[in-house]
């Protein structure tokens, strides 16, 4: 990561020349970004660009003072403005311009939301590829694009690994779901079982109660008879 930073470094440092006869502007906002001073380069590309909207040092210097600002999404609409300055024939600006998107794009990426992560990655290596056509020899680029690539290869595999646990999680849920609903249906299924059961329990205790209560009655029913019959036998005994 860190010799993709200098390469952008040195890319960003002398792209600034090409606007030496440009407008007083634009050569003073050149002076700034010299010494570092993007936030007055920018200002004094705007006041360039507010006299000639056309400019391509202007739009183009411009993009490069907000990616030293870090406002990477500005900075890679002001390369996309510059590329409709540039004329198809002029194989080495539409390079430069190719590759400072590229650069912006690829920084969208590394601190943007989720969200934008994978349409600037891969509009990253989108624009080093047409840099690359542009110029086949330039061997910053190449790395630039090999170095994206690599983001892009890593960012698939974790998307790829982040539906497969969200299916995992997905499946499990389904089948916690269906348990449920087993767990439920068999409930009802066994209630009424229990309540039969618990019903005919009730039932047998009654008959049971009653047989014994039938039992005493009739053991009484005995007894009062033998009582009966040894009284007269007591009696006749006596006299």
């Amino acid at each position: 990561m860190k010799k993709i930073f200098l390469i952008m470094l040195t890319i960003f440092l002398f792209v600034p020349m090409l606007a030496q006869e440009e407008s007083q502007n634009v050569r003073k906002g050149n002076k700034f970004y010299d010494k570092e001073r993007y936030v007055d380069a920018e200002i004094e590309y705007r006041k360039g660009l507010e006299k000639n909207r056309n400019s391509f040092p202007g739009m183009f210097n411009l993009g490069n003072s907000l990616y030293r600002q870090g406002k990477y999404v500005e900075s890679a609409h002001q390369f996309q403005q510059a590329l409709n300055q540039v004329d198809s024939s002029d194989k080495k600006k539409r390079s430069a311009v190719y590759h400072n998107l590229g650069n912006s794009l690829l920084k969208v990426y590394e601190t943007g939301p989720d969200s934008v992560k994978s349409k600037a990655l891969n509009g990253s290596i989108e624009s080093y590829k047409q840099a690359l056509r542009s110029n086949p020899k330039d061997d910053e680029t190449r790395t630039n694009l090999a170095y994206a690539q690599t983001l892009l290869h890593q960012l698939q595999q974790q998307q790829q690994q982040q539906n497969q646990n969200q299916q995992k999680e997905e499946q499990k849920e389904q089948q916690e779901q269906e348990q449920s609903q087993a767990n439920e249906q068999e409930q009802q299924e066994t209630s009424p079982q229990q309540q039969n059961s618990e019903q005919m329990s009730k039932e047998n205790a009654e008959q049971i109660l009653d047989a014994i209560l039938q039992d005493e009655k009739d053991v009484q029913e005995k007894v009062k008879k033998q009582a009966i019959k040894s009284k007269h036998y007591n009696v006749s005994k006596d006299w």
